[in-house]
C-alpha cells in the first residue's frame, strides 16, 4: 500500500448546543444569563469526521440522523460523506453542553435517533474494500447501544476485511458497573488501539492509574495493539504491548472551550498512525492539535480553521 492507511469513523452524530459559562449553578425555578451560545455539529464521530476534514484527510463516515429539521442540518454540514446516511424515526439527538469558568463543562443529551443506528446500516454505508488496510474508529458506545449490542458482528467484519478496529467507548451512563467493565473488556479484545480519557480508564480497569492502564489492558488485546489515555491538561500516555511507554505533556494554553478535545485528539493521533509515523510522534500530534483546537475561537486545527457549521435549521 502507498500513502496514507484509509480512515473511518462509526458513531454518533448529533447537534450541540454549547451555552456558558455557567457559576454558580442556578437554583429551580430561576433564569441566568450568560455570554456566549453556539449551535454546531458534534457528537463523537462527527468531531472525528470534522477534525480528520479540517486536516485535510480522505475518509469515511457510518452515522445516522433523526427526521426533523436538525437531521437535514446535518445531514447538509456533513455532505457529502453524509449521502448514504440513514433517517431515523426519532427526533435528531441534542446535546446541551455548558461550560464553567474552571473549563469543565456539564451536559445535557436526549436519546434521540442515535439510539437507532444499527450494524446493518453501519455495513451497507462504509465502503470495506477501499477501507481494506485501514482503522476504523468506533466511538460512542453508550449512546449507540443498538449498534453496541452488535459489536462483535462489526468486529469480525472488520478483521475479515483487513481493517483494524479503533475504540473510544465514552462514559458510561449508568457508570461502570462490574458487568459493564466484563462487556467492555469483551470488545477490547478485538481492537487495536483503544483511546480512552483517564477517568474512563480508571473505571475500566477498577483504579488503575495512566501509567498502569497499558500494562493491565494490553495482554487482553490483538498483538501490537496500542493503549492511549488522554489525561486532559497533563497530556497523554501511549504504549504497544511490549513497547515504551510513551508520555507527551500538554502544552499551556489558555482555553477557549474543551468541548469535543478528547474526539480531535482521536481524530489527529489515528491520522498520524495512518502515515505509519512512530507511537510518540503520534502522540505529539494529537497533543498539539488538541491544544490548538481548544485554545482557539473560531476553532482551528493546527493550521487550518475548522469546517463552517452554517446557520440553525429553519
Amino acid at each position: 500500500m502507498t500513502g496514507p492507511a484509509p480512515l473511518a469513523v462509526a458513531g454518533n452524530v448529533n447537534v450541540d448546543l454549547i451555552m456558558g459559562p455557567v457559576a454558580p449553578w442556578p437554583r429551580a425555578g430561576t433564569e441566568i444569563m450568560v455570554e456566549a451560545s453556539e449551535l454546531r455539529y458534534g457528537g463523537a464521530a462527527g468531531n472525528v469526521s470534522l477534525a480528520w476534514a479540517a486536516l485535510g484527510r480522505d475518509h469515511q463516515i457510518a452515522a445516522n440522523t433523526g427526521r426533523d429539521p436538525f437531521g437535514t442540518w446535518l445531514r447538509d454540514g456533513f455532505a457529502p460523506r453524509s449521502a448514504g446516511w440513514p433517517v431515523a424515526g426519532a427526533g435528531t439527538t441534542i446535546s446541551l453542553g455548558l461550560t464553567h469558568p474552571d473549563s469543565e463543562r456539564t451536559f445535557f443529551t436526549t436519546r434521540g435517533h442515535v439510539d437507532a443506528l444499527s450494524w446493518a446500516e453501519v455495513r451497507a454505508m462504509i465502503d470495506w474494500p477501499k477501507l481494506a488496510g485501514g482503522q476504523l474508529l468506533v466511538c460512542g458506545s453508550f449512546v449507540t447501544e443498538r449498534l453496541a449490542a452488535e459489536y462483535d458482528a462489526l468486529f469480525a467484519h472488520a478483521a475479515d476485511r483487513g481493517v483494524r478496529i479503533a475504540l473510544d467507548t465514552g462514559w458510561p451512563v449508568a457508570g461502570w458497573s462490574a458487568a459493564t467493565r466484563a462487556r467492555v473488556r469483551g470488545w477490547v479484545a478485538h481492537c487495536h488501539c483503544l483511546l480512552l480519557n483517564e477517568v474512563e480508564t480508571a473505571g475500566l480497569t477498577g483504579g488503575c492509574t495512566p501509567e498502569e492502564a497499558p500494562a493491565t489492558l494490553l495482554p487482553q488485546m490483538p498483538e501490537g495493539a496500542i493503549v492511549v489515555v488522554k489525561c486532559g491538561p497533563g497530556g497523554a500516555i501511549a504504549q504497544t504491548r511490549g513497547g515504551t511507554l510513551h508520555r507527551v505533556r500538554a502544552p499551556r494554553v489558555t482555553v477557549a472551550d474543551t468541548i469535543g478535545a478528547g474526539d480531535i485528539f482521536n481524530a489527529a493521533v489515528l491520522a498520524a498512525l495512518s502515515d505509519g509515523l512512530p507511537l510518540g510522534e503520534c502522540l505529539e500530534r494529537g497533543v498539539q492539535v488538541a491544544s490548538v483546537a481548544i485554545s482557539t475561537s473560531p476553532r482551528r486545527y493546527g493550521t487550518r480553521a475548522a469546517p463552517a457549521s452554517g446557520g440553525p435549521p429553519r
